[in-house]
């Protein structure tokens, strides 16, 4: 099962220059389904926190664990990291994922060893070079899991919270990044949120030593 973090893990508070506190980049209503159908994510959160991209996905239901068996979350998140649709991924015309520089993919694993399975959650960061014709084509910079990360890889509940090292020198950077998400049998969504190269205002602060921890700090612009 999920393993559930101290209860302070619920008051977390992630604040954005440009947004509101606590206010996810993208949010989706996901209809009714039942215990077949994979965790949905609803609720997005990304900003830069240090060095890093940190993340919070809320799903419909747990993402990881013996709850969702063979049927776990397995979303892509799409980060166009200098807000230029001219670079990066490169798909039909007119798809929203076109400029995507990162892929992040949550997906809640079991790793079947003889007649046993362990579950872990785990999250991929992809990067792709301009021209890219789909996941397949990035290059896979970080391969997180909770079992060994727990630093980088947290989930309370419902809620999956990631930080990927965004210090690669070729991964583009801007003032806003632009995400995309495309829930199964939708249209794809997608939203803004400050980059890296941003100023002032707020920070995402969700990691500190290993645990999450509620209170976003400000710094003067």
């Amino acid at each position: 099962m999920p393993t559930v973090l101290p209860r302070v893990a619920l008051l977390v508070l992630v604040s954005f220059a440009a947004l509101a506190a606590d206010k996810p980049v993208i949010k989706y209503q996901a209809p009714a389904s039942d215990a077949d159908d994979r965790p949905i994510a609803t609720a997005i959160t990304i900003g830069p926190q240090g060095s890093d991209f940190a993340l919070r996905v809320e799903f419909n239901k747990t993402p990881w664990g013996e709850e969702c068996k063979s049927r776990c979350a397995s979303v892509t998140l799409f980060v166009d990291t200098d807000d230029n649709p001219k670079t990066g991924m490169r798909l039909s015309e007119g798809a929203l994922e076109n400029g995507a520089d990162l892929a992040i993919v949550i997906q809640g694993v079991r790793d079947y060893q003889d007649e046993s399975a362990r579950v872990f959650l785990r999250v991929k960061a992809i990067q792709f070079g301009d021209g890219a014709k789909g996941v397949d084509s990035g290059d896979v910079i970080a391969d997180l899991d909770n079992r060994h990360d727990t630093e980088r890889v947290q989930s309370d509940g419902n809620t999956v919270y990631a930080l990927v090292d965004a210090t690669n020198a070729t991964l583009p950077s801007s003032k806003s990044i632009r995400v995309v998400y495309h829930p199964a049998g939708a249209k794809a969504l997608q939203g803004k949120a400050r980059g890296m190269m941003s100023t002032g205002g707020g920070k995402v602060d969700i990691f500190r030593k290993g645990k999450l921890e509620g209170g976003a700090k400000k710094t003067k612009g």
